[in-house]
């Protein structure tokens, strides 16, 4: 029997492109559901090939976008292209070292020539204004270790800020001003955010009535989160957006304390979550802190309703809700959660795995460190964790100078410390990590052998 011909419809060639985006975005979702799949598997065997999938897929998207920068990057005449500071030119002669490659084949991969690659060599071993570093020491500047130390804690958690970084210094002994982490940070400077669109003056404007908290366990606030499994939700076909459930997100929800910023509990779910099951979460809060807060902070979801409604009326706590619209309702709420979407899940949110248990595992590990060990600006650098319990800051203990002939009566970086055994001591820095989170530092300083 003869197949009958179907003719093409007409301008089919208008939505080529469009159709093979859709087909790409098909086999993406069915791939997700593949690998989650996998990943939830009670074979060890099989969850590792999830896991290899994955690590495989994040590799090639990396040498995608490594390929079509690279491709525009290309194009700029090398006269016009921006120079290496000098500290990138050190870590690609290190590379060099890593690898064994040649000159030639060094300045292929870093687009310069082997000519500029046998400069920096030739350059290693001069001194003054010629040397590949230029180092000056004039009293009261820091060893050149210790911005060798800021530049690895850099390396180590690119989001740190200059803030940050000098808080978590402080909390070791090693008292440094912002501004001079930014100097230490100068030839590797932080590219600038974009410009947000402009919020009109009734949205800025705080919301009346406001609960301030001023003791621990006096406000707690509770929101509800995705964290999508890939980069988003986006598809090319009508609506444009998947169905925010597992496995292309996970469901999240915080308790925070809002006078320490303690996280009293998190929970994980596949989908969006229950008044039921945010009431047994607040349970587990209250267990952990020991109490009920006095008041709780959250918006206008369907959790916080009947059945929460009820729970606050059990345990004696009066349920406020963050006005609509208005800035500063749960900021506290929505600020832990781009602490946490930027840090617990790696640079670009690459870490995000496919199973629940995998998942569960990974926010339980970055709560423990945010609690303990990050430095929190709002907080003066105290960490929540002392907060909440009273305890004495870990900057305020005795510091160390590695200023040789630094002055007694001159002051340090705030917090004012005294100086912990003898001046112009070299040491390292030892930088460790959380379970499971690679990227996130834990520092301590060790004198150097």
């Amino acid at each position: 029997m003869k197949t009958p011909a179907i003719p093409l419809p007409r301008h089919w060639s208008d939505n080529v492109q469009r159709g093979w985006l859709c087909a790409i975005a098909l086999a993406h979702r069915g791939m997700t559901f593949v690998r989650a799949w996998a990943e939830n598997s009670p074979l060890p065997r099989v969850r590792l090939a999830g896991e290899l999938a994955v690590a495989r897929m994040q590799l090639a998207l990396a040498e995608r976008e490594n390929r079509l920068l690279r491709a525009r990057f290309e194009r700029v005449p090398p006269a016009n292209r921006p120079h290496f500071a000098p500290a990138e030119r050190l870590e690609i002669l290190a590379i060099k070292s890593e690898t064994g490659w040649s000159a030639a084949e060094l300045a292929r991969r870093f687009l310069v020539t082997p000519l500029t690659i046998a400069r920096w060599l030739h350059r290693l071993d001069d001194g003054g204004p010629s040397a590949l570093l230029t180092m000056q020491a004039p009293v009261n500047r820091f060893p050149d270790f210790v911005a060798q130390v800021v530049q690895q804690l850099r390396a180590s958690c690119p989001t740190m800020g200059k803030k940050r970084i000098a808080q978590l210094l402080a909390r070791c002994g090693l008292h440094l001003a912002g501004s001079t982490v930014q100097r230490m940070l100068r030839d590797r400077p932080k590219p600038k955010p974009r410009p947000s669109a402009p919020v009109s003056a009734d949205k800025l404007r705080p919301s009346g009535r406001t609960v301030v908290a001023r003791y621990p366990n006096h406000v707690w606030g509770i929101d509800h989160s995705t964290v999508p499994t890939g980069i988003g939700f986006w598809v090319p076909w009508f609506p444009s957006a998947m169905i925010p459930v597992w496995p292309f997100c996970f469901w999240l929800t915080v308790v925070l304390d809002h006078y320490s910023r303690r996280v009293l509990a998190i929970g994980v779910f596949i989908k969006e979550p229950t008044a039921e099951q945010t009431c047994r979460l607040l349970d587990r809060a209250c267990r952990r802190a020991g109490a009920a807060p006095r008041y709780t902070i959250t918006d206008h979801g369907t959790q916080f309703q009947g059945v929460y409604g009820a729970w606050c009326q059990r345990h004696g706590v009066t349920p406020r809700y963050g006005a609509i619209g208005k800035y500063g309702s749960i900021a506290r709420v929505e600020r832990f959660w781009r602490s946490l979407k930027d840090e617990a899940f790696g640079p670009r949110r690459r870490l995000v795995p496919l199973s629940l248990r995998a998942i569960v595992v990974l926010s339980g590990h970055y709560v423990t460190w945010y609690n303990e060990m990050r430095p929190h600006q709002g907080l003066a650098g105290r960490t929540p964790h002392e907060v909440f319990y009273g305890k004495r800051p870990a900057h305020q203990r005795p510091r160390i100078e590695p200023r040789a002939r630094y002055p007694d009566a001159a002051p340090c970086a705030s917090p004012q410390a005294p100086v912990r055994g003898r001046r112009g001591g070299a040491f390292r820095v030892v930088v460790s990590h959380p379970p499971g989170l690679p990227h996130l530092p834990l520092v301590s300083l060790r004198n150097a052998a």
